[in-house]
């Protein structure tokens, strides 16, 4: 969350959602009983989620960043890596 790329306005609207996620996670109740939050309150908080999400996506445009981009291990092989061979080759056939 500490990204020095981010902007201060991209910060914010990490820090928002985290806050959000984490309030939706721990009044969240077994299947079958009734939530503590209103209907309308958790319909708030689904569109606040995504007018962040929304926000967060112009500013990546605008800064030139891939949009939906999700954090990866330094490890981690690429697409491009990541070709499975289901069948042999013919002979003689290169690549």
């Amino acid at each position: 969350m500490n990204d020095p790329d981010l902007s201060k306005e991209e910060r914010i609207l990490q820090a928002m959602k985290l806050t959000l996620a984490a309030v939706i996670r721990d009044t969240a109740t077994p299947h079958g009983m009734r939530h503590p939050l209103s209907d309308a309150t958790i319909q708030d908080l689904r569109q606040c989620l995504a007018l962040i999400s929304a926000r967060e996506r112009e500013l990546a445009q605008a800064a030139g960043r891939p949009v939906g981009a999700r954090p990866r291990y330094a490890d981690e092989p690429g697409r491009e890596d990541a070709v499975i061979r289901f069948h042999k080759k013919p002979p003689g056939e290169e690549g």
